[in-house]
């Protein structure tokens, strides 16, 4: 038996300096996507959700009237889990429309947990499913149709939580 333990032992060690010279010698990346350079915009660049696309996430769009509210309440759920809920005023949730047209008091939410965005919530409620234990910030925009961050007077309509994880 170790036998047999330290040939597998030999064959991971050997195959995965295997696969990193392959690599290596046909250029590949690990990242898998260019981040530009030193002075890159992270807060424009969409990490999460799957999206991969050129949407603008730092463009202000105005609301419009009536202007939308934006409040947050965290909800037990599991020892390491929590509910969010996105709770708004004149904003109407609309998956339909996204990357669509800017359609006024319609879009979605960004969800970021430590500055780091999450999946695109396209309703009032998220999970924020096994957190590690201690404190995280979590910040809520809302977003037009076509991602653009919406806003009142230029001022983005956002807001931010603490949640601590004991």
């Amino acid at each position: 038996m170790p036998r047999n333990f330290i040939f597998l032992l030999m064959g991971l060690f050997f195959g995965t300096g295997f696969g990193f010279l392959v690599a290596a010698g046909t250029g590949a990346e690990l990242e898998g996507h260019e981040h530009g350079t030193a002075s890159h915009d992270h807060a424009a660049h969409d990490h999460g959700g799957g999206d991969m696309s050129d949407h603008d996430h730092s463009k202000l769009i105005e609301a419009g009237t009536p202007a939308p509210s934006l409040a947050l309440s965290i909800h037990p759920d599991s020892d390491q889990s929590r509910n969010l809920h996105i709770e708004t005023t004149n904003f109407t949730f609309d998956p339909e429309g996204v990357n669509g047209p800017h359609k006024p008091g319609h879009g979605h939410a960004h969800v970021y947990i430590n500055g780091i965005k999450q999946p695109r919530a396209y309703s009032p409620w998220v999970q924020l499913n096994a957190l590690p234990i201690g404190t995280h910030e979590i910040r809520v925009t809302l977003n037009a149709n076509d991602h653009g961050q919406l806003a009142i007077g230029g001022e983005p309509i956002e807001t931010t939580i603490e949640l601590v994880i004991e």
